[in-house]
């Protein structure tokens, strides 16, 4: 089967046609570019549309066929994802449009890590209010953790792994026996590791604060100008790395801001799983900088963790340490035909 699968993320669209797990076209565009979606949804030999669904809410913990109810349940949580959720449920609903032949599925983010055990998903907070509003730790980005840790596996072997997605948004996630059992994100994907943009985890008390003191907008601050860009005046790692180099004191410390969080998250994913015999970087920056994910290990010896070659995907890198591409595009594609046609793959 092949499937166009769409991947509307918050700083870019990202579409492929994959077929046999491998993308016979692939295209990144501007958000929005629906004349790109188009273009590809044209193709008279496709057989399904497989969704990249960052928010499913407490609801869905599988992938789903997209139809009216399903989208009014998804449109219902849009608030907990507000820069990803809209644009694909307006990609959703242009293709329903375009092309009510193809079924369309929905395939979660947050689904990967709904194993996660109580103690690891449950705030501190009232009963009351937690069952009220079903608050918890959701997780996300769980399409690239369940890729990386299964590539991941292949390459390094080993019961615990960490996978690292570091991108624009950034997360950790501890999989145990390929089931996640922890992760950064949380209710949000604000919660966790100073990301592109957004903060990361902040003190609850510090936001109430800010607002007590007449600062205003804080859902923009903290998602939209915080981060590297917050610290830096830039949100591109390589322009940060540049400003390092150049002496630039601000990139300096937001650099050292972002690669301590990230070192002390990793050990914290390890804990969770009694140990660690394997990290995976992916995304972005984890692919793409040795110099980060040397930094990142630099402190983790203890671990027994250490890079040492610089190669490109997917490949091991130093002890206990491997890379590998993100490949949400065929972990969707994967899943949308599993509930299109099950048995086929």
């Amino acid at each position: 089967m092949r499937v166009l699968v769409v991947n509307a993320g918050s700083s870019s669209l990202k579409l492929a046609v994959v077929e046999g797990g491998s993308a016979l076209e692939a295209v990144e565009v501007a958000p929005g570019d629906l004349a790109a979606v188009d273009r590809l949804a044209d193709r008279r030999d496709l057989g399904a549309v497989g969704h990249r669904v960052v928010h499913g809410g407490p609801r869905f913990v599988d992938p789903v066929r997209l139809d009216d109810a399903v989208v009014a349940d998804l449109e219902a949580v849009s608030d907990l994802a507000p820069l990803h959720n809209p644009p694909t449920l307006a990609a959703v609903a242009h293709l329903r449009a375009e092309r009510p032949d193809l079924p369309q599925v929905a395939c979660f983010d947050t689904a990967f890590h709904a194993s996660m055990p109580e103690a690891a998903t449950t705030y501190a907070l009232p009963a009351e209010l937690n069952e009220r509003f079903g608050l918890r730790r959701y997780g996300f980005q769980g399409l690239s953790h369940a890729w990386a840790a299964r590539r991941g596996a292949e390459l390094l072997g080993g019961r615990r792994l960490v996978t690292a997605h570091l991108g624009s948004g950034a997360s950790l996630a501890a999989v145990l026996d390929g089931v996640s059992v922890d992760t950064t994100m949380g209710f949000t994907p604000s919660e966790g590791l100073v990301m592109a943009t957004r903060s990361g985890s902040v003190d609850p008390g510090l936001v109430l604060w800010l607002e007590a003191h007449g600062v205003e907008g804080l859902d923009d601050v903290l998602n939209r100008r915080s981060g590297l860009l917050g610290l830096a005046g830039t949100a591109d790692l390589r322009q940060v790395l540049a400003g390092v180099d150049a002496g630039d004191e601000r990139c300096v410390l937001a650099y050292g801001v972002y690669v301590h969080r990230l070192a002390t998250s990793i050990g914290a994913m390890a804990a969770a799983m009694g140990g660690i015999d394997g990290l995976v970087f992916t995304g972005g920056a984890g692919e793409r900088s040795h110099r980060l994910r040397a930094d990142a290990c630099a402190t983790l010896g203890h671990l027994g963790l250490a890079v040492e070659l610089e190669v490109a995907p997917d490949a091991v890198i130093g002890p206990k340490v491997a890379v590998v591409a993100a490949r949400e595009d065929l972990e969707i594609a994967r899943l949308t035909e599993a509930l299109v046609a099950p048995g086929v793959t």
